[in-house]
């Protein structure tokens, strides 16, 4: 492994800065989304280090309605100073006033006339889970309340709301309803900004490529230089137009997390949260609903989904954590024959539905025989093979089907398979092709994917003119699979 230098002081600022600027780039494109969508109350204007607003001037979301969002960003190159009692109190370098004074300075000349507000401290740096008031955290809203302020002043909590009090200046009072609408936006690294920017400029019909990021970064940064500190919903679009960035129609954007909470949720037109009714003590082993959740209540609430959405949708873009069945099914609700276009981001790349390919790509067959009744089982050997596993459990279970049909790129079962979305869209289309053929003497089909996320939305979406389908889940158990849902098709 490569050690990379320690950066200097320019670089660490360069780097603060485009921090910044793709946080500022976000905000311009939410302005762009919230007009194509009608949004309630929409972003008409994006503020970058503006004047009269005090500390929380770095990125300021302007709304057709108060509040508007008045944001201080934090960029540190380590995880040395997490965010904690110690680094909001502690005063600058050269003895000024601390982060946490400055921000109640602030919330006193912005609320002064009654005017409510929303404010965000933006770091990439981390909560510390030690810290008696910033460890209550909601990660869902991002505030310290209601938890912090619980308990009374002799609990470690009361002791200090008194400290953070003393020293922002207020009192705890004061300090509570500070709390009440500062965000701590926190842990929201590189990587995670570069995929939370690429989910809404796919979602508001724009390239999600780097190059198209970057070109939307430096953009923002030559209007700072420029002097131009108002980005104006006509300024934006004529940004995006001159930088050639559309590229697709605007997507409605649906959150589905089963294993952990989704960051995006907050900026989705529909979330479904099963991420506390998944069963496991992290992401890596939950693989089941934890009783009473049931597959069945999960597939209700995932096929319910097309009528949470706006009205006239056709382009929805996923995010959120889902297993193989769950994506395949979310496929399948939104399948391609009622003129629905489905994407999610796949390893840093967009794979939707309509991306164009060249011609189907005809999966390598393999045939063995079960003779154990009518059905068909159907293994998806992509990303490894699960063959063995699947022979095991059909023989053990006694699954009433009569063989089994595993279906492999023809270069092999391996992690990096499918390169591209249009790979992806050739092999699903090439997958359903031999099936429509193979089932006619079949009443059911039973389903075992081993593949990327992506495939299983994208197979799911294409999932018509076959038979009913059992699909199965890998849940790591002694008999390796369960059944999850049954879709007709």
């Amino acid at each position: 492994m490569t050690v990379l230098p320690t950066p200097s002081a320019t670089g660490v600022r360069i780097a603060g800065d485009m921090y910044q600027w793709w946080l500022a780039w976000q905000g311009c494109v939410t302005a762009l989304r919230d007009a194509a969508t009608r949004a309630r109350n929409p972003v008409i204007a994006v503020g970058v280090e503006c004047d009269g607003v005090g500390n929380l001037d770095d990125v300021v979301l302007h709304r057709a309605v108060p509040p508007h969002t008045y944001a201080q960003v934090k960029y540190t190159v380590d995880s040395s100073t997490p965010v904690n009692e110690e680094y909001l109190l502690r005063r600058s370098d050269s003895g000024g006033p601390s982060i946490l004074n400055k921000i109640a300075r602030t919330w006193q000349q912005l609320t002064a006339d009654g005017t409510p507000i929303d404010m965000a401290l933006i770091s990439n740096r981390a909560p510390d889970p030690s810290d008696p008031l910033v460890s209550l955290r909601d990660s869902r809203t991002q505030l310290l309340m209601p938890k912090a302020g619980q308990q009374g002043p002799r609990s470690e909590k009361g002791a200090a709301r008194k400290r953070w009090a003393a020293n922002a200046d207020l009192s705890e009072a004061e300090l509570q309803n500070l709390l009440e609408v500062l965000r701590f936006d926190l842990a929201r690294d590189q990587t995670h900004l570069r995929e939370h920017l690429q989910l809404l400029m796919l979602s508001a019909g724009l390239r999600a490529d780097d190059p198209a990021i970057h070109a939307g970064a430096d953009w923002v940064a030559r209007q700072v230089r420029d002097g131009q500190r108002m980005l104006t919903l006509d300024t934006i679009t004529e940004a995006i137009d001159s930088l050639q960035l559309r590229a697709g129609p605007t997507r409605a954007v649906l959150s589905i997390a089963t294993l952990k909470p989704d960051l995006e949720a907050a900026d989705a037109d529909h979330a479904i949260d099963w991420s506390d009714r998944f069963d496991g003590d992290s992401p890596y082993t939950k693989r089941r609903p934890l009783a009473p959740a049931t597959w069945a209540q999960l597939q209700e609430e995932i096929e319910a989904a097309p009528n949470h959405l706006p009205p006239g949708t056709t382009a929805v873009a996923v995010t959120g954590t889902l297993r193989l069945a769950p994506a395949f099914l979310t496929g399948s609700a939104f399948r391609m024959v009622t003129g629905a276009d489905i994407a999610c981001l796949q390893r840093g790349q967009v794979w939707s539905s309509a991306e164009p390919y060249g011609i189907a790509v005809t999966p390598t067959q393999e045939t063995h025989l079960i003779s154990q009744g009518p059905d068909l089982a159907v293994a998806i050997a992509v990303a490894t093979d699960p063959t063995d596993d699947v022979l095991q459990f059909l023989r053990e279970q006694d699954v009433p089907v009569s063989q089994l049909l595993v279906l492999r790129p023809p270069t092999g079962a391996k992690d990096n398979s499918i390169p591209t979305a249009a790979a992806a869209n050739a092999l699903a289309v090439g997958i359903r092709d031999i099936l429509r053929r193979v089932v006619r003497s079949h009443p059911r089909i039973h389903l075992f994917q081993a593949g990327p996320m992506g495939l299983a939305l994208l197979l799911g979406n294409r999932w018509n003119r076959l038979r009913p389908t059992v699909v199965y889940e890998d849940v790591a158990t002694e008999q390796v699979y369960e059944e999850s849902f049954t879709i007709h098709a």
